[in-house]
């Protein structure tokens, strides 16, 4: 039992570590810049789900592959596709906000509850 759980957390870890690793390994040496890092996570996350390869990544890795902004991806490109079955064309605009939307709704709930808790400061160099 424990071990199956431990194993599962490794599986976990490993898919989401690699996610990490290569957008760090990006930052490190290259000079793209941090958003054009994760707009590229997101794009490579939709551009798997259409080739119907992110499924697999998600089976395996569980919340290793499906919380970072490579899932969010994802999740736009398959309410997408759930979208336009159901509504035509214009399923291709309102079925991807609609797959995210209660991530996008939990991102702005908590970040607002955090910034009534905490206060902002600036970093200091």
């Amino acid at each position: 039992m424990f071990s199956e759980y431990l194993i599962e957390y490794l599986k976990v870890f490993a898919v989401g570590g690699a996610i990490c690793l290569i957008g760090q390994i990006l930052i490190n040496h290259t000079k793209i810049t941090t958003s054009r890092i994760l707009v590229f996570f997101m794009l490579l996350g939709g551009l798997f789900e259409i080739l119907g390869l992110y499924k697999y990544l998600v089976e395996f890795g569980g919340s290793g592959a499906t919380v970072p902004i490579s899932g969010f991806g994802s999740v736009l490109v398959k309410g997408a596709f759930e979208a336009v079955e159901e509504f035509g064309v214009i399923g291709i605009i309102t079925g991807g906000m609609s797959g995210a939307a209660m991530g996008i709704s939990a991102a702005i709930l908590f970040g607002f509850i955090f910034a009534l808790i905490f206060k902002a400061r600036t970093k200091e160099k």
